[in-house]
């Protein structure tokens, strides 16, 4: 039986390798027959390739949704875990809606030369489905890849306002910062707006989607108040520092898709590539380190929340820079995040701003420090040609730099905050007149939280029950229970 086993597996290989060789010998007559290779064959080729890599990218940066998810539910209390997740989520999918019929036009219509808005692109479809955008990079493929940067942004502000925000408010202000306020930044400097025809520098976003983030995260907390329970000077605990580990690891991850990503292509920018990569490692490395041993100086004790925070901090700073800078500076730019991380949490705590995930911490203040930094740091043989700014200069500390791009960095800045600053202030303050700025006074009531109150669920029902759950139990335990003398 073993001898005829092996003869007919014998057999089984032969024909396996008879049909692979006629293949083979088939498809070498076919080239040999066939027409030579044009233009038009290896632009299809560079579109593909390209349209895969920002695809995959762009997934990368979809994914870390998840990762603020997470991150946000491990660092608040798990009375509002459900709330968090849910907001997340809906951040995404209403976002989604309102970057395509309004956002992705407004970001990167054409702006008939006012620089401050895109006035076509509205409702991309099947009209733009061959249509390319910027280098092989197709108008629909630009429009995800776009779509995941604007989720972002609004996620970030609902990290600080946590806890204690109304829920149909925060779909309203998720609206609001997808279709009008974000991208109108994201105009000025990536869809050749004023900023960009000044010279302005952002790689991947530390202005464009953290600094709009961190400030519309920093008005809204102000406006929200604090936490019910908050004592200033003390941080209020999270309730699991897994998930919050878990989320930042997801987020750290969906950084290679955030930067690398944003070459929008592969083809023929390996290098470029290559150094966004080890860019972003490096600074996310040297925020995280700085932060933990600074909090160690500090209180003596290994901190894991500095740490999560600030490897944020640093691949924050780096992401505005990253294709600009050496590996140095990187790490450079990197430390000074962590330590900027802790010290802004240090000025919220005294001008009493709750801030519940330190979002303004990692995405305010250190988007305007790698903004900044590009104007230091930036080297000469990476620095692309701007509008007023000289093909090959560099920072202000690097050999033969100067401070013209540091100034346009600034201004760049400044403008972002205003527009930002004064957007918030009339969207939040909007929303508080009519009552849906903070969360109903029932659900901050003694036996009460924002989960039951919004969604009657909770993360932990077996751990953490609802307190309708607990009168029930307690009735049903009551009216069991045996009489004296049984």
């Amino acid at each position: 039986m073993k001898k005829y086993n092996r003869m007919w597996r014998r057999l089984l290989v032969m024909g396996i390798a008879t049909l692979v060789l006629a293949m083979l010998g088939t498809r070498v007559g076919l080239a040999q027959d066939a027409a030579p290779v044009t233009a038009d064959d290896l632009t299809s080729i560079k579109i593909g390739i390209d349209t895969v890599w920002v695809l995959l990218t762009g997934f990368l940066v979809f994914l870390m949704q998840l990762g603020f998810a997470i991150l946000e539910t491990g660092m608040i209390r798990g009375t509002a875990a459900v709330n968090a997740l849910l907001e997340n989520f809906l951040e995404a999918g209403l976002g989604a809606i309102c970057w395509w019929v309004i956002g992705f036009g407004l970001a990167f219509g054409v702006d008939n030369g006012s620089g401050l808005i895109g006035t076509t692109l509205f409702m991309p479809g099947i009209d733009t489905a061959d249509t390319i955008f910027y280098g092989n990079i197709g108008v629909l493929t630009m429009f995800f890849f776009q779509f995941a940067f604007a989720a972002t942004a609004s996620t970030i502000t609902t990290g600080a306002m946590a806890e204690r925000t109304d829920f149909v408010g925060n779909l309203i202000y998720t609206a609001i910062v997808t279709a009008l306020i974000y991208p109108v930044v994201v105009h000025w400097v990536w869809g050749g707006g004023w900023l960009f025809q000044q010279g302005f520098f952002d790689f991947a976003g530390s202005n464009v989607v953290h600094t709009v983030g961190g400030v519309i995260a920093l008005v809204g907390a102000a406006m929200l108040g604090p936490r019910k329970g908050k004592v200033w000077g003390k941080a209020i605990p999270p309730h699991n520092l897994g998930l919050a580990l878990i989320g930042t690891m997801i987020l750290w991850f969906g950084w290679y898709g955030f930067n690398p990503g944003s070459t929008l292509g592969a083809v023929g920018v390996a290098g470029t590539i290559g150094i966004v990569t080890l860019n972003t490692t490096l600074g996310a490395g040297a925020g995280s380190l700085s932060a933990m041993f600074l909090q160690y100086a500090r209180t003596g004790k290994w901190d894991l929340t500095a740490c999560l925070n600030g490897s944020l901090a640093g691949l924050v700073a780096v992401t505005g820079g990253c294709a600009f800078i050496s590996p140095w500076a990187a790490i450079i730019v990197g430390l000074v995040g962590g330590i900027l991380l802790l010290l802004w949490g240090d000025l919220l705590e005294k001008i009493k701003i709750d801030d519940a995930v330190g979002a303004s911490s990692v995405h305010l203040a250190c988007g305007v420090w790698g903004i900044v930094a590009i104007g230091l740091f930036a080297e000469p043989t990476l620095t692309p040609f701007a509008a007023n700014v000289k093909a090959g200069f560099g920072g202000l500390l690097v050999a033969g730099g100067s401070a013209d791009i540091l100034v346009t960095q600034v201004i760049g800045s400044i403008a972002t905050i205003a527009w930002c600053g004064v957007t918030s202030v009339v969207m939040f303050g909007a929303l508080k007149a009519i009552g849906r700025l903070r969360v109903n006074p029932k659900a901050e009531m003694e036996g009460n939280f924002i989960d039951n109150y919004e969604h009657g669920q909770s993360i932990w029902p077996d751990i953490l029950p609802l307190p309708g759950e607990v009168a029930a139990e307690a009735e049903t335990a009551k009216r069991s229970a045996p009489a004296m003398g049984d």
